[in-house]
């Protein structure tokens, strides 16, 4: 997102608090995280309890995306106007209000999808502020800006694996499975509400920060790389998230009739480790000068689809956990190397549009989630058609998109 002529001062106010602040709002983007993936372990549930059709539930996990990408290509370059506070404390308040409404619509679609925006907005929020008010707040407490992107990764991290988690566990064993896991996002949100109240704003408000849309603008999202290597690996990050832990637990229902929701929480937390667990081997693979993570998250990927498509032929649980493992595996390989491309295009063409080129990043990533869905609603077009087949054709997609960056790369070299 371009800058403007608004003159600005991005200095953190100088009196140094005596304790840290950072937790407070990385309790907010834990909470926020919780409620956008608290829902996915939930699915095989909803399919069994409220009567919906594959189609429905796999559309009501695609649709918190609607909340995730305005929040995340409008959030962060409002909050450089205006303040993070006014920004993210909405946040937790947005995810309690999508929690609500899930908990109380098991058997209602329009709650359903309601709250599953909600979800979205909540999180496209956290992403897009809370992590630089968590970053600014580590600097004002003496630390460096490393510790604070790391603090910030680590509270979505931890929101999207303990949320699934436990979600999977409580509606599994608890009582009122259709609603005491929203409720525990409920309490962990209206505790960090309150705890962000006390803290210090770090960005001053822009004195003449000229028109919005100017801030919208990303010039960088044209380049021909960005076209050409970095779109074609995006939706596949949560492509395979969604195929890890929402389709592969669906085809295993019948075969885990004892825990269906638990294994689906197995499988997110299984798909989710090994993603962020690579990741930083993800920063040892990429080369500045070259397209290697992008090939090696592609092909990972591609074996990934391949294990897949063997896990919902045999539907044996070792099998699903593996192909969940590798699929995770792609997952956070496509995150990292698909981030490091952004960060290169977007310095080498001198447009100052990092952070708007990192969310449509993001956004297109989201896309994926889109997978689960699209395959429901070709199952039950063409019933001749199977998983296994379709999962096939996943291995093929992957490699088209691998010659696609390496063309692409072979043309629109990066210079270093």
């Amino acid at each position: 997102m371009s800058t403007t002529t608004a003159e600005v001062d991005h200095t953190p106010t100088p009196s140094a608090p005596s304790r840290a602040t950072w937790p407070a709002v990385a309790l907010a983007v834990f909470a926020s995280a919780w409620g956008g993936n608290e829902f996915t372990p939930l699915l095989v549930m909803y399919r069994h309890t409220g009567n919906f059709s594959a189609v429905l539930v796999d559309t009501l996990l695609f649709l918190y995306v609607l909340g995730i990408v305005p929040a995340l290509l409008i959030g962060g370059p409002l909050s450089d106007r205006i303040g993070r506070r006014p920004l993210m404390l909405p946040a937790p308040i947005i995810a309690a209000a999508g929690s609500v409404l899930l908990a109380l619509g098991s058997d209602t679609v329009a709650l359903l999808v309601v709250g599953r925006i909600l979800s979205g907005i909540a999180l496209g929020l956290s992403m897009a502020v809370g992590g630089s008010w968590i970053t600014e707040l580590s600097i004002r407490d003496g630390d460096k800006a490393a510790a604070g992107a790391k603090r910030g990764a680590m509270s979505l991290t931890a929101g999207f694996g303990v949320g699934a988690g436990v979600a999977a566990v409580l509606a599994q064993w608890a009582p009122w499975p259709t609603v005491l896991s929203y409720l525990v996002n409920i309490v962990i949100a209206g505790v960090a509400v309150v705890l962000i109240m006390r803290v210090p704003e770090t960005r001053a408000r822009a004195t003449d920060p000229g028109p919005l849309i100017d801030d919208l603008k990303i010039p960088s999202a044209r380049h021909r790389r960005f076209l050409t290597v970095v779109l074609p690996v995006a939706p596949w990050v949560f492509g395979a998230c969604a195929s890890a832990y929402a389709i592969i637990p669906a085809l295993m229902s019948a075969r885990t009739a004892g825990a269906p929701i638990a294994f689906a929480g197995l499988c997110c937390v299984v798909g989710l480790t090994a993603g962020f667990g690579i990741q930083s081997v993800g920063r040892r693979i990429d080369r500045p000068d070259g397209n290697r993570g992008v090939v090696v998250a592609l092909i990972t990927l591609a074996f990934g689809m391949a294990l897949a498509a063997v896990a919902a032929h045999l539907l044996t649980v070792w099998m699903s956990l593996v192909a969940a493992a590798v699929l995770g595996c792609g997952y956070g390989v496509a995150m990292i190397s698909g981030l490091l491309e952004v960060q290169r295009i977007a310095v080498s063409s001198g447009n100052d549009d990092l952070a708007g080129l990192t969310a449509v990043f993001y956004g297109v990533t989201y896309l994926g989630f889109a997978v689960p869905a699209v395959l429901a609603w070709i199952a039950a077009q063409f019933t001749a058609v199977t998983y296994t087949e379709m999962f096939g054709f996943g291995i093929v997609a992957a490699l088209v998109c691998l010659l696609i960056t390496v063309a692409g790369h072979h043309r629109n070299r990066m210079r270093v």
